[in-house]
């Protein structure tokens, strides 16, 4: 049988498509060219299938070892880099994510506190705790704002700079970005929504006791 058959990749897609032929040799499985048969099996009972594979080969190789790998462990290892990059980069991204919450916390605690009599008058004066809680979140969403313009063009060139190294890839859009940006800017705001909602629930008789 000779065709032609749609391209395909058989390595890394760091590398490009290349020319490949298939050939279909005739003869015995002791044939010079038939080293390796692929056979594909079921996801139910893999050991039992493995040793029904391993008895089936010694009976009629006549005792020969079999020697198998699995496709996707093959392909696995084509990644093994961007697997490794990929636990390091989930660890320290949780960690900045983690002390950045610290820090949004701590920085919310202070500011509530320094704006105690501010917020007191505000809620004398018929300031509702929505109004309160957007007081004091604006600060923060400024704050993510400008992170987020200064952040934006290093990530991208990052990111652009890591899509080359495969043949075929990507382009990084925008939306990307925005996503990132969005969801940035929602933990800062659960971060501070716990002492904004707080603020705008205490008793503004106490907050204009404050000292």
């Amino acid at each position: 049988m000779i065709g032609v058959v749609k391209d395909f990749h058989y390595k890394s897609l760091h590398a490009t498509i290349e020319p490949l032929v298939l050939l279909l040799f005739e003869g015995s499985i002791q044939h010079r060219w038939a080293h390796q048969i692929p056979i594909r099996i079921g996801p139910g009972d893999v050991p039992g299938t493995l040793a029904y594979l391993e008895e089936t080969w010694k009976h009629f190789t006549h005792g020969l070892p079999l020697e198998y790998s699995f496709l996707d462990d093959k392909i696995g290892r084509f990644y093994e880099s961007e697997a490794r990059l990929q636990t390091i980069f989930s660890f320290f991204s949780g960690l900045a994510i983690f002390i950045a919450c610290l820090g949004v916390f701590g920085l919310a605690t202070f500011m509530a506190e320094r704006r105690t009599k501010e917020i007191g008058i505000r809620k004398v004066l018929g300031a509702t705790a929505a109004s309160v809680v957007l007081l004091l979140s604006k600060d923060f969403v400024r704050l993510v704002g400008i992170a987020f313009i200064v952040a934006s063009p290093l990530v991208y060139l990052a990111m652009r700079r890591w899509l080359e190294s495969f043949a075929y890839r990507i382009e990084v859009g925008v939306g990307v970005l925005v996503l990132a940006g969005a969801l940035a800017l929602l933990i800062a705001l659960l971060t501070v929504s716990y002492q904004s909602i707080k603020a705008s629930r205490a008793n503004p008789v106490e907050s204009l006791r404050y000292e």
